[in-house]
């Protein structure tokens, strides 16, 4: 545990995990400072007056800059001006699950990639329920780190989700285990447009991991490979999976059929087709779901049984409703194009797709083939529209851009025939119309629940 008592600390970002991180850090003896260069919501104002903690809102003053070092929200860009002026200045800038590590007592499992880390994270949650087995769930999937620390003890797993912004600005962060899903182009708005500084961020997530730590890792995805396939001196135990080759330490489908090989041991688990969620993507999913369980002396029948009964996440591929012969899917986290590559390749049926929202800097002629392949209309939503339209409008029979979500869906069911799926599966951010893609993901299941 590293001592925060007594020491000046600045919070950049007033957000959930930043004030989560205020919190944490003064309970510790820390003094603390929170700016914001935006507007501090009236409830965390209140708390933070509550708790005799600083704050400022609406910029950076010079207040701001005379911490010891600065702890950094997800939401704040490493370009922002405040955490430059803290790296020129020499002082040290801190993620939130960075700060949140020195105070946790559990093991960490920490999960990160572009696409299926939520999945993963409640599957691996769910797969621990089912063995009595006690675990906390945090990070990226909603709740703080910084909130969870206080309930953690050497008995109980720390699932923890985190996403390339959280790991930007690690120091000391050890999970006991790490698994890597994949890692595709995402967020590259934030990385000026550079796969290899996201794909960097990404395999921070293991670079303080020792002997007696484990990663777990696609073998599927070249740059994973690469990265972890190499010897291994001193580092952690590496553990593959793949659903399409057979690998010698990890977990693998022969014959669609699963098979563990952790302890120079293969067993079988289970079959392909029992597993409880559909589409391939899901497969790999469940195994590295299966491996990490058995890394954490989890029985096969529990494992068996977790794989065969969880059901998934809200707004990822989440059925709404049917309605005159039409299936209407919620894949509102699907926030990057790789994410509806796998939504697409889920279905077999005749496809109305729902694109659109904040663009990150996506290349949508990536899905011109599957989408040529399963989809006949295409509406578009949001600041994005124009762009899926130049990229992809020639790919579909039938396009329309519309405005807003209300009319998108409108305009899907009365392009959609009897034996169609429309699905909201965006490629985009929600923050041009929505606080959130829970937000909208919501606000699309009740517009379906109306028609």
């Amino acid at each position: 545990m590293k001592s925060v008592k007594d020491k000046h600390i600045a919070i950049i970002g007033a957000a959930k995990s930043g004030v989560a991180a205020a919190r944490m850090l003064q309970a510790g003896g820390a003094r603390l400072f929170v700016s914001d260069s935006g507007e501090i919501e009236v409830s965390v104002r209140r708390m933070l007056d509550d708790c005799n903690i600083e704050y400022e809102q609406y910029g950076h003053s010079h207040k701001m800059q005379s911490a010891d070092f600065a702890v950094v929200s997800p939401g704040v860009p490493t370009e922002a001006a405040a955490v430059q002026w803290y790296l020129k200045a020499g002082k040290p800038v801190y993620s939130e699950i960075e700060a949140a590590s020195w105070f946790c007592e559990s093991p960490v499992l920490a999960v990160t990639g572009s696409n299926g880390k939520t999945t993963t994270v409640n599957w691996m949650a769910h797969t621990r329920a089912v063995a009595g087995k006690p675990h906390l769930v945090a990070g990226n999937i909603g709740v703080a780190f910084s909130d969870m620390v206080r309930q953690t003890n050497p008995q109980t797993e720390i699932i923890l989700e985190t996403s390339s912004f959280q790991l930007d600005h690690i120091d000391s962060f050890r999970p006991k285990s790490s698994i890597l899903l994949n890692i595709t182009p995402d967020h590259l708005n934030r990385y000026a447009n550079n796969f290899e500084k996201y794909a960097g961020s990404k395999l921070r997530i293991s670079e303080n991991q020792q002997s007696g730590d484990s990663v777990i890792y696609w073998n599927d995805d070249p740059l994973l490979k690469k990265h972890y396939s190499g010897p291994n001196e001193n580092g952690p135990e590496k553990f593959a999976f793949s659903e399409t080759v057979e690998v010698d330490k990890g977990a693998f489908v022969r014959n669609n059929k699963i098979f563990l090989n952790v302890k120079k041991k293969e067993e079988f688990i289970m079959n392909a087709a029992e597993v409880g969620l559909p589409g391939r993507h899901n497969l790999r999913n469940s195994l590295a779901v299966a491996l990490s369980a058995r890394l954490s002396d989890i029985d096969n029948e529990v494992i068996r049984e977790s794989l065969g009964r969880f059901k998934g996440v809200e707004h990822r591929l989440e059925r709404v409703r049917e309605i005159n012969g039409v299936c209407y899917f919620n894949d509102s986290k699907a926030t990057n194009v790789n994410a509806v590559w796998y939504a697409l390749d889920s279905f077999n049926a005749p496809l109305v797709l729902i694109l659109g929202g904040r663009d990150k800097g996506n290349d949508y002629t990536e899905l011109t083939g599957k989408i040529r392949e399963k989809v006949h209309s295409i509406i578009a939503i949001g600041e994005a529209r124009q762009t899926i339209q130049d990229q992809l409008k020639h790919a579909v029979p039938n396009f329309r851009s519309c405005p807003t979500l209300e009319e998108a869906v409108q305009a899907a069911s009365a392009y959609a025939n009897r034996g169609d799926v429309v699905l909201l599966s965006p490629a985009c951010a929600s923050f041009d119309m929505f606080a959130s893609y829970e937000a909208r993901g919501n606000l699309f299941k009740a517009l379906v629940n109306n028609l």
